[in-house]
């Protein structure tokens, strides 16, 4: 089975930045991957996604501030991010673009402070 390891989180203030990184096992990236992001009280939603062929999408509220990338050769998929903002803060997590329950990770943490 695939597994997902997401690391990366952390404290950052407003207006900073931060990578996020996604480890993949038993897959090459053969497919769409996506960043979504679970706030508290509320539902997981995609904020990034990155095809087999590169192309990028972003959710609205995302956009012009973070970055998807891949590295198919290492099995990483990256989110870099910046412009933070408060509403940014949440849990992080990767997954394909067309994800399957077994395949969620725990997460990482992103908490943005004023």
């Amino acid at each position: 089975q695939v597994q997902f390891v997401e690391s990366g989180g952390g404290l950052v203030q407003a207006g900073g930045s931060l990578r996020l990184s996604c480890v993949a096992s038993g897959t090459r990236y053969i497919s769409g991957m996506g960043w979504y992001r679970q706030a508290p009280g509320k539902q997981r939603d995609l904020v990034a996604g990155i095809t087999t062929g590169g192309n990028t999408n972003y959710a609205a509220s995302v956009k012009g501030r973070f970055t998807i990338s891949r590295d198919n050769a290492k099995n990483i998929a990256y989110l870099q991010m910046s412009g933070l903002k408060l509403e940014d803060t949440a849990v992080y997590y990767c997954n394909f673009l067309n994800p399957l329950d077994r395949n969620w990770g725990q997460g990482t943490q992103v908490t943005v402070s004023s």
